[in-house]
């Protein structure tokens, strides 16, 4: 993990990104098409145009702070976004969607550990709302047309080339420019933390792997499965940095 005391810098890095997906997908087979998930005209073109065997939807408007801010943005990706992407799916004949969800749709359910077949019907944000509504709507067209349908709830990814909201990257950036971090609840939380080459080694599980016929519609969590203190994870940092930080 590369750490950075200059915000800037992470940005630039987190635009090197599209500079890499631009670049070295040259000449292999792969292809970069940079386009908005909720435009009713270009995506059906796209579907058209490569007809897709199975299909991975891992873009989304993420974050659950940034949903109490500015909710239009979910509703105009993760739902509007999503609702077109299924339409596509069913027009091209597409086999197989693979989508991401989000642990997140658990809300404030204390059961532990969570299973798929929990309630979640009392999301906490906006972002976890979006989500539940996708697996909902994933299911409708699989009953409505046959689609085989795979939601895959993550659990708090990070690894390099993460988002900048992230807890690691904002306490990160705080320690070492002196700035206090919030600890809410005096550091009484855990999270699931997954790293992402286990997350991509679950989705390309899912993706190869054939479904019974009769199960059209699945759901599947990938995370850790051994939460981490929060404060465990503020002093790892701590470590690594070599800098207490002021809570």
């Amino acid at each position: 993990m590369l750490f950075s005391n200059s915000l800037s810098l992470l940005v630039k890095l987190y635009r090197k990104k599209y500079y890499i997906l631009r670049n070295e997908t040259h000449g292999k087979q792969c292809q970069f098409i940079q386009l908005d998930l909720a435009d009713r005209t270009e995506l059906p073109k796209l579907f058209e145009d490569f007809r897709f065997d199975s299909v991975c939807n891992l873009a989304t408007q993420a974050g659950v702070r940034y949903s109490i801010e500015k909710p239009m943005k979910y509703v105009e990706s993760n739902i509007m976004g999503f609702a077109n992407l299924l339409e596509c799916v069913r027009n091209t004949k597409v086999k197989k969607l693979v989508y991401a969800s989000s642990s997140s749709v658990y809300g404030i359910n204390d059961k532990i550990p969570f299973e798929t077949t929990d309630s979640v019907d009392h999301p906490i944000s906006l972002y976890a709302a979006s989500k539940k509504s996708n697996e909902l709507m994933a299911y409708t067209y699989s009953h409505l047309y046959d689609l085989q349908t795979i939601g895959l709830r993550f659990f708090t990814v990070y690894g390099p080339w993460g988002r900048l909201d992230m807890g690691m990257f904002l306490f990160t950036e705080a320690i070492l420019n002196d700035h206090p971090i919030k600890v809410f609840n005096e550091g009484r939380l855990s999270r699931d933390f997954t790293y992402i080459d286990d997350i991509v080694q679950g989705v390309e599980n899912i993706l190869l792997q054939d479904q019974p016929d009769h199960k059209k519609y699945s759901l599947y969590n990938i995370g850790n499965g051994s939460p981490v203190q929060l404060m465990d994870f503020i002093s790892a940092i701590e470590d690594k940095i070599g800098k207490t930080a002021e809570k």
